[in-house]
C-alpha cells in the first residue's frame, strides 16, 4: 500500500509514501554517475546518470523505492499485488528484473519520452533478487519536468498509460482509477451547490462542504481520489520551505496511522514520506517516528564518484 505524487509549483515535486508493516534497513542512496550497475541479464551500465532515492542495499545494489536522477526524472515501484505479471527470459528484447527497473530507467533517460522509448523494448523477467528477496508485484509512476505516466505489468502486456492526475496508489489497474476519478467530478473546495429546485430549506451550515463526499478510508481507490483532491487545491508561497511543507501535508492527507489497517503480516502504516525537488536534486523525508524534516541534497556528493553515499534514516 503506497501513495506516489507529483506536485507542481514554481518547482518540480515527487514523492511518495511507502505504506509497510516492516522496514529492509532502508537508506537513502545516491549513486553516482561512474558507480557500475550490474544487471542480471544485460550488459552492466558502468556511466549514466546519478540518481537519489529511498532504497535498500543488498549485495551492493540499491534496490530502490523511489528515485530522481540528476536531469529531473523520477520514478516510483508501488505495491500491485495479484495483478503484476512477470514473464521467462525473451529473445530480443531487453530483459530486465523488476528490482532493476528504477536504475535502469534513470541511469540512462532525461525524460518521460525517453523512459517510454525504453519501456517498449523491455521484458520483466521473472528472477528474484535472491532465496531470501523474491520479487515485489509492483507498478510504477514516471515523472518528469512536464508530465507522468504509469507502467503497469499485467497478464496482456506491459501497459504505459498517460497520468494526467499525476497520483498513483494500488490495485486495481490504472484503468479503474482513471474511471473513478469521474465519481467526484462534482468535488469542491468552496461551498456545495444546490441543485434541489426552488423551495427546498438547505444552506451551507459549513466551511468544505463543497468537498462532501471525499473518501476518508485508506483503500487505494479512495487515496488516489484524496490525494488528487488535496494536490490539485494544494497553495504554497512558491518559495521551498512552502512548497516541501505543502507536499508534505498532501501526503499526509492519505498517510496511514499505525493500527488502522491490518494485513495478514501485521498493521501496515506509513513508514516513511518522501519529497524530491526535480530541479534541485535534494531529497526530503520525514517517518513514522521522526516529523522533522530532513533534506539531503543529491549535488552535495561527488556526482562523479564510483561509490555508492548512503545515508541512514533517522527514526527508521
Amino acid at each position: 500500500m503506497c501513495t506516489a505524487v507529483c506536485y507542481r509549483s514554481n518547482a518540480d515535486y515527487f514523492g511518495r509514501n511507502l505504506d509497510l508493516h516492516c522496514g529492509y534497513g532502508e537508506s537513502v542512496v545516491i549513486t553516482p554517475r561512474n558507480y557500475e550497475i550490474k544487471m542480471r541479464c544485460e550488459a552492466p551500465i558502468r556511466s549514466h546518470y546519478a540518481m537519489i532515492g529511498m532504497a535498500a542495499l543488498r549485495d551492493g545494489f540499491p534496490l530502490y523505492y523511489e528515485a530522481t536522477n540528476e536531469k529531473g526524472l523520477s520514478m516510483a515501484g508501488l505495491n500491485f499485488p495479484e495483478n503484476a505479471c512477470y514473464l521467462p527470459f525473451a529473445k530480443g528484447k531487453d530483459n530486465i528484473t523488476p528490482f532493476e527497473l528504477i536504475p535502469w530507467i534513470l541511469a540512462q533517460c532525461v525524460c518521460v519520452d525517453e523512459a517510454k522509448a525504453l519501456l517498449t523494448k523491455i521484458n520483466l523477467i521473472n528472477i528474484d533478487f535472491n532465496e531470501q528477496l523474491p520479487l515485489s508485484p509492483l507498478h510504477w509512476m514516471i515523472s518528469d519536468k512536464k508530465q507522468s505516466i504509469v507502467a503497469e505489468p499485467l497478464k496482456e502486456g506491459l501497459k504505459i498509460y498517460d497520468d494526467p492526475f499525476e497520483v498513483l496508489t494500488n490495485n486495481p489497474p490504472f484503468e479503474y482509477h482513471c474511471t473513478n476519478v469521474s465519481n467526484y467530478m462534482g468535488l469542491s473546495n468552496g461551498k456545495a451547490t444546490d441543485r434541489f429546485k426552488e423551495g427546498i430549506p438547505v444552506k451551507n451550515y459549513s466551511l468544505g462542504l463543497g468537498a462532501l463526499g471525499l473518501p476518508g478510508d485508506f483503500s487505494s481507490a479512495s487515496r488516489f481520489i484524496r490525494a488528487l483532491f488535496v494536490k490539485e487545491n494544494s497553495a504554497s508561497e512558491r518559495n521551498e520551505k512552502s512548497n516541501v511543507n505543502q507536499f508534505f501535508h498532501i501526503l499526509n492527507s492519505v498517510a496511514m496511522p499505525r493500527g488502522c489497517v491490518r494485513a495478514d503480516e501485521g498493521f501496515e502504516y506509513t513508514r516513511y514520506s518522501s519529497c524530491c525537488n526535480a530541479d534541485t536534486g535534494v531529497y526530503y523525508y520525514t517517518t513514522y517516528d521522526e516529523r522533522a524534516v530532513t533534506a539531503i541534497p543529491m549535488h552535495g556528493a561527488d556526482l562523479n564518484a564510483s561509490c555508492l553515499y548512503t545515508y541512514d534514516v533517522r527514526g527508521l
